[in-house]
């Protein structure tokens, strides 16, 4: 079993899947500035805030990630600083939908909603170059329209605001997990990091949760272990160097919880991130399912580790399986250095999303 060694620093994006508001462009010069965008500010699918002497569009769910931001989150409404700008045209006919019929081989960009074959409308939840809305459905959602005055109307979240894996499914994903790793503590968690599995379409949402999962399931035996059982490392995991030291001792801060939490400065930054003191308490991680949940959620949202991105934007941004294997142990298993690690999640993997009923999604599944 690998012992992930997190990063301490944090880097926080917060999107989650939502409502698309598709609006006809207006010039540049006859566009007056939105409210300022703030860091602080959680925006919903719809708002349009200034930043940079631009005006950007909100797609979904989004905090603390500044315009044009790097999830596809911010829709770009061109220089802003002019008159007052007109409200915003109907799309469609008083019939219903009037959008273009799909092209294949055409580019599309997120937001573009196209008549398909199939005489249905579809809207792009990624950039894409012509893939079929019915064969890659990672790029492409059903898109509804209303007939009353031609106002067009996104289907609601599929999955409703609640998780996407049923306590059913998570019990068959663990069959013989450890009774502390609990669906409640997991689900409790997920407050933390509203993002998670909660961005792009419904299949996205289930492969991401799928991905996490999976890679619990490696680090853990199957949600078996709690704590590293290498226990002659333990005395290891204390850096000295740090202004704040090993408060808790110098054998304290071992591996622990589903990502296996390990060094003083990774509990001093995962804590300061989470609000909870474990640098003085590092115990919590192996006595709170939730707090246990929480770390692990910590990294997958916020850290890179050995990769290049984190293990949440390569799922919803469709780097795949693979890069969340780089992000969280890439510099032990990646690149041929352990196949059968990397094989062992894959296979994980592949069973959580047929549990789910899904696709492995796009990008390579190993690294």
């Amino acid at each position: 079993m690998s012992r992930v060694r997190l990063l301490a620093m944090l880097a926080a994006t917060a999107v989650a899947g939502g409502v698309v508001a598709v609006f006809n462009m207006l010039p540049a010069s006859a566009a007056s500035c939105a409210a300022a965008w703030q860091s602080s500010a959680v925006y919903t699918g719809g708002a349009t805030v200034s930043y940079n002497g631009r005006n950007f569009l909100a797609k979904w769910w989004t905090q603390n990630e500044a315009p044009p931001g790097t999830t596809g989150v911010w829709q770009d409404q061109g220089a802003c600083g002019g008159s007052t700008p007109q409200p915003p045209t109907q799309t469609g006919s008083a019939g219903g939908c009037s959008f273009p019929a799909w092209v294949q081989g055409r580019n599309y960009v997120t937001g573009d909603i196209v008549k398909f074959t199939d005489g249905k409308y579809y809207i792009a939840e990624h950039d894409n170059p012509g893939y079929s809305p019915t064969v890659s459905t990672w790029y492409w959602d059903p898109y509804t329209c209303n007939g009353g005055g031609g106002t067009t109307t996104p289907p609601p979240p599929p999955s409703n605001g609640a998780f996407v894996v049923s306590e059913a499914q998570f019990n068959q994903m663990f069959p013989n997990r450890n009774p502390f790793y609990t669906y409640n503590g997991l689900v409790a968690a997920l407050n933390a990091y509203p993002a998670f599995a909660k961005t792009g379409s419904d299949a996205t949402r289930k492969q991401e949760a799928a991905a996490f999962l999976a890679n619990v399931n490696h680090e853990t035996g199957g949600l078996v272990y709690i704590v590293e059982q290498n226990t002659a490392n333990y005395p290891h995991y204390c850096d000295l160097s740090q202004p704040y030291g090993c408060p808790a001792g110098q054998a304290a801060y071992y591996g622990r919880g589903p990502i296996q939490l390990s060094w003083n400065f990774n509990y001093k930054a995962a804590g300061d991130a989470l609000g909870i003191d474990l640098l003085h308490n590092p115990n919590l991680v192996q006595t709170d399912p939730a707090v246990a949940m929480k770390t692990a959620l910590w990294y997958w949202n916020t850290q890179s580790g050995p990769g290049t991105m984190t293990p949440h934007n390569a799922m919803v941004n469709g780097a795949g399986f693979g890069e969340t294997i780089r992000s969280i142990n890439g510099s032990l298993e990646c690149g041929g250095r352990n196949p059968a690690q990397v094989q062992s999640r894959v296979a994980a993997y592949q069973r959580f999303v047929g549990i789910l009923g899904v696709g492995v999604g796009p990008g390579s599944l190993s690294c």
